[in-house]
């Protein structure tokens, strides 16, 4: 699949839930959350039809997400039937920590189960160290268990497993440096990401934004300029670089001031109610649910999803005054 303006798709997210243990403010700023109806919500079978019409389509990447995609119950049943879809070669799943180090079969935790599902790489969310500060983030107390869930996935040998955080102005400026350090003990990458006005337009105000030049700068003035790794790429539009006179790379995520963040952009979404979204800054959204249910066939889901590829847009509408349709917990991160 390749859009009109020269993107490859290659690369799926796929959000199975709408629900999550935690309601982090950039994500889900309210309390109270309408969760969407079981009969709403993608079943599993649905689920892995449509992932293996868009790896006939060229799709070889598969990132299972949320919500928090392990409070789904039966998570492990679908994700131990991807490895079986032809032209499927990789499988990662981003989650928030927090159910990573839980006991799921006896002796074996949760983590431990993914990796021998064919999970080969996890991005955890970690915005801090201070647990009262996480708690803030969050709303749960439930920082120890993300440091378990880190230390499990570490244990389970996943081949790559990043670390992900939202900088947050008044909330982890004084985090990068422990959090970097917190990373190498582990030999994991950092990325540090923009805020991004998914959920709500109040997190680009000047209290809570933090940009990625900010963020170097701070580390810079701590360990020397950063050495740009521009030949190292992961499956998202991250830039990397090499920490001086250490084997230490970190990635900056900058939706909101890097002017090509969108140039490399090979992903499509799947949210958990049946929508492909071309573009996580953008309103266009396609109910693939409706012909689905509707008895279509594969060819015609193929149509379905090349229809959408032609849709995607050139470029993000972040920063074009853009007004969140719904929170991202129901989006898919």
């Amino acid at each position: 699949m390749q859009d009109r303006y020269g993107h490859r798709i290659s690369y799926l997210r796929v959000s199975i839930t709408d629900r999550c243990n935690e309601r982090c403010t950039y994500c889900m700023p309210h309390e109270l959350q309408e969760w969407l109806p079981r009969e709403e919500i993608l079943n599993f079978e649905e689920t892995l039809r449509l992932i293996r019409i868009a790896t006939d389509l060229g799709v070889s990447k598969v990132r299972i997400t949320g919500g928090e995609p392990l409070t789904r119950r039966g998570v492990l049943d679908l994700i131990r039937e991807l490895p079986k879809i032809p032209g499927l070669r990789d499988i990662g799943l981003s989650t928030n920590g927090t159910l990573l180090a839980r006991e799921v079969e006896p002796q074996r935790t949760m983590a431990a189960a993914l990796r021998s599902a064919s999970v080969r790489s996890v991005n955890i969310s970690l915005d801090t160290l201070n647990r009262n500060v996480y708690s803030e983030i969050t709303g749960r107390d439930l920082h120890p268990q993300v440091l378990n869930g880190i230390d499990a996935a570490i244990t389970a040998g996943f081949d790559q497993i990043k670390l992900n955080t939202v900088l947050m102005r008044g909330r982890n400026e004084d985090q990068l440096i422990p959090l970097i350090e917190f990373a190498a003990a582990r030999n994991l990458i950092l990325r540090f990401i923009e805020m991004m006005p998914v959920s709500t337009r109040e997190v680009l105000g000047d209290e809570n934004f933090i940009s990625i030049s900010q963020a170097k700068r701070v580390i810079e003035s701590r360990y020397g300029s950063l050495i740009p790794e521009p030949e190292f790429r992961t499956n998202g539009p991250a830039s990397y670089y090499q920490i001086p006179s250490r084997q230490q790379r970190i990635g900056f995520i900058g939706a909101m001031t890097n002017l090509h963040f969108c140039e490399s952009c090979n992903k499509l979404r799947l949210t958990c109610d049946g929508k492909l979204r071309p573009c996580l800054g953008s309103y266009l959204e396609f109910d693939i649910m409706k012909p689905l249910r509707a008895g279509a066939s594969d060819e015609e889901l193929k149509q379905f999803f090349l229809d959408v590829v032609d849709r995607k847009p050139e470029q993000h509408d972040f920063r074009d005054n853009y007004k969140p349709g719904r929170k991202m917990v129901a989006i898919g991160g």
